[in-house]
């Protein structure tokens, strides 16, 4: 049978039943070998074609795309150390459970092995890294190939969406010549025109016996809390307040909990645990008998140790994707359920209290935390901490803002509070790197308007060339670079009590300037001046098209400086309030 008539039905089949399955954006990098399922893709009407020519950044790219619209994206690219520059990004997606389809061209087996020139070994390339890894069969025109081509299309989008969703990898062999034979009727199909193989996931939960149980020792229970972090879910918000009310629990929001911001109830949130959990008399006063966790563990250390150093408190982990999320084996309960089906079916077995002592010692100690605020927010230099405490004001109702990691996620999780602005906040959380943060924001702005991204000069500096897909793709971002020249977060890590050899290694200055590298990218550079300036260009930015970059120089030392007289203030107000009350 002719080669090219084999390799367009084969892979026109495998095109037709992914977009079945729902996926639209493909995000191809150029090469050789990928060449027919490019061709095709390309042909078909209802796929997006994104070209990133970086691998690195377009896996990322890719990632942002799905973190914001929650369903599967699929990336192309060509075999060899193609396929590898993928993996960063492939392990961020399973641990921070976003589903891609990864689709990697090869040589086919003849040529594996042999010296043949761009062929590495691509089978099971990311390891436990992915869901599911399939080496596909050579292309062929039968009809049971057809079919294979088709469930498998179904299957891998399905394992990507399944909870916890994730990763999956598709190695696919081509013999040359790589062009298809491209007509009108290739995506014409014989059988089940709409679809070959529908798969319905479910969401876990658990009996209503075990919703009754779990009520009656919750009932048993006055000194409980509930620490939220990160979670898609839209519909857990209310679930979870609602909840809250119920249990008169106090809820330690993480900031990618998206429960600091938005139309739910804010009444029994708690914002500023980051900072007022330093303080031994608070960890104390505020001791749990009981700790409800849900999504993915928090960014703050100070509520980390907090939980730990409670390990005698009923520890109820309730994960809807059926993992494993307790790093300090302190949990007493793992719950595999839906958390806002949990949350829902827990109220109806809930008998609403009237009033908590303990609920109150929380929100007290969270107000004289906020009532010393001043001293961030008043600061005239140009800060982290003042930046971040100040975005919820400056940034418009609906901004989806992106954060990077090291010093910037911590900031937010300190002195980014509680407002009702549906601000929806992201960031690169499984793995914690600072590789492709620009290149995964924009993939989220693709979708997602108005995008802003703050991050550090040396996470910018890792992905500059991601700025290109604002450029290519006519995407508004506006970029925060905090500019301290260096790692900043080592500055509050033990490593910076040995200053010989300090800078060096970890304060890694580059003295870059930046205004160079966004004007590559046809972006506009602006240095702020002070903090009116900011107030000014953020002000304008809600109106502002392309790439848009706003250098905020701060200096490291200072910044330490400010965040321990911060602490060591707010820790004196507490322990002087807790001593009164004993």
């Amino acid at each position: 049978m002719d080669h090219q008539v084999s390799l367009t039905a084969y892979l026109a089949a495998f095109v037709v039943e992914l977009v079945q399955t729902g996926i639209k954006d493909v995000v191809v990098s150029p090469g050789s070998r990928s060449t027919p399922m490019a061709m095709v893709m390309a042909e078909h009407p209802d796929i997006n074609i994104h070209i990133h020519v970086d691998e690195r950044s377009a896996a990322f790219f890719a990632l942002g795309i799905a973190k914001a619209a929650n369903k599967p994206v699929a990336i192309l690219c060509t075999s060899g150390t193609a396929a590898a520059n993928y993996f960063p990004a492939i392990i961020e997606a399973r641990y921070s459970r976003v589903p891609l389809l990864v689709l990697t061209a090869d040589r086919p087996h003849e040529l594996r092995e042999v010296g043949a020139p761009q062929a590495i070994d691509q089978i099971h390339l990311y390891g436990q890294h992915v869901k599911w890894f399939a080496d596909m069969a050579l292309p062929e025109n039968s009809n049971e190939i057809i079919r294979y081509a088709r469930t498998v299309a179904a299957r891998a989008a399905a394992i990507a969406s399944q909870a916890p969703a994730g990763p999956v990898h598709l190695n696919f062999p081509f013999r040359e010549p790589l062009i298809p034979k491209l007509d009108e009727a290739i995506f014409e199909l014989n059988e089940r025109p709409m679809g070959y193989v529908h798969v319905r996931n479910g969401e876990l939960t658990i009996h209503e016996d075990e919703f009754r149980d779990i009520s009656h020792k919750l009932k048993g229970y006055k000194n409980g809390i509930i620490v939220c972090g990160n979670i898609a879910d839209n519909r857990f918000a209310q679930a979870v307040t609602q909840l809250s009310q119920a249990l008169n629990f106090p809820v330690l929001a993480d900031p990618l909990s998206q429960l600091r911001s938005g139309p739910h109830s804010q009444e029994n949130i708690i914002d500023t645990y980051d900072t007022f959990l330093r303080n031994p008399d608070a960890k104390e006063y505020l001791k749990p008998d009981v700790i409800l966790r849900f999504g993915a563990m928090p960014v703050s250390k100070a509520l980390t140790i907090f939980l730990k150093e409670n390990h005698q408190a009923e520890q109820f982990v309730i994960d809807g994707a059926g993992g494993w999320r307790d790093p300090a084996t302190l949990s007493t309960e793992m719950i595999f359920c839906n958390e806002t089906i949990f949350c829902e079916k827990l109220i109806t077995f809930t008998d609403t209290r009237e009033s908590s002592e303990f609920l109150g010692k929380w929100l007290e100690i969270n107000q004289i935390t906020k009532a010393n605020m001043a001293l961030i927010k008043d600061s005239p230099m140009l800060s982290e901490g003042r930046l971040f405490y100040q975005l919820q004001e400056m940034l418009p109702e609906d901004a989806v803002l992106f954060v990077g990691n090291s010093m910037p996620i911590r900031d937010l999780d300190s002195f980014f509070l509680n407002n009702n602005k549906s601000i929806k906040v992201m960031a690169n959380r499984g793995a914690n790197g600072i590789d492709g943060t620009v290149s995964t924001a924009l993939g989220a702005g693709l979708y997602s308007q108005p995008l802003y991204l703050v991050l550090g000069d040396l996470t910018f500096f890792h992905d500059l060339n991601g700025m290109v897909a604002a450029k290519l793709y006519d995407i508004d971002i506006r970029i925060i670079v905090v500019n301290n020249n260096g790692g900043g977060i080592f500055s509050f890590l033990p490593q910076a009590q040995h200053p010989k050899h300090f800078e060096l290694l970890f304060g890694t200055p580059l003295n870059l300037e930046f205004e160079h590298a966004v004007s590559m990218f046809g972006g506009n550079f602006t240095k702020v001046k002070d903090w009116d300036h900011l107030h000014e260009l953020l002000h304008q930015s809600s109106d502002a098209k392309g790439l848009n970059v706003y250098e905020v120089v701060t200096n490291r030392d200072s910044n330490l400086e400010q965040h321990r007289e911060f602490w060591r203030v707010v820790s004196q107000e507490i322990s002087n309030f807790v001593k009164g009350v004993h």
